[in-house]
């Protein structure tokens, strides 16, 4: 990620979005809408609230073409004892995907994001405690929905 830090500790991994969140307003105006109103969400980067995207499990991938158009939608599940909803991301206008390390299982929950405009629209790195994937798309739709938490 070029902003946001993660780096691993001797305890743990050091995460800290504040550079990013600093350029934040001035990126907003180059980024697409619904990338701008993901990257914005107050919680996106609050550690204690329910919709900040630390600790969520990738658990579904899906590509498919519609109207000669790529999309990309990936579904993560929650953490039950810190959110509330899962997260659904669906990338319009798909021009790539790259996943480090190259296969798709072991990522483990995420660590942090950043969304950064990109000539053809954004691209979005998701951090993982064991690898991380960048999707560049000309946009992306953000869709929380309630969990299955049974003591919830």
């Amino acid at each position: 990620m070029e902003h946001v830090r993660v780096e691993a500790t001797g305890t743990g991994n050091y995460l800290d979005p504040r550079a990013y969140l600093g350029l934040l307003p001035s990126l907003s105006a180059e980024l697409p809408p619904g990338a701008r109103a993901f990257a914005a969400d107050p919680d996106h980067y609050n550690f204690s609230g329910k919709r900040c995207v630390k600790d969520l499990v990738l658990d579904t991938l899906e590509r498919g073409t519609t109207d000669g158009e790529d999309w990309l939608r990936l579904g993560f599940r929650h953490n039950c004892w810190k959110h509330e909803e899962d997260l659904s991301i669906r990338y319009i206008g798909l021009s790539s995907l790259a996943a480090v390390p190259a296969g798709w299982t072991g990522f483990g929950p995420v660590t942090l994001d950043e969304i950064l405009p990109r000539e053809q629209g954004c691209s979005h790195e998701i951090g993982f405690l064991a690898g991380s994937l960048t999707v560049l798309s000309r946009d992306l739709t953000a869709t929380w929905t309630e969990a299955d938490c049974p003591d919830k």
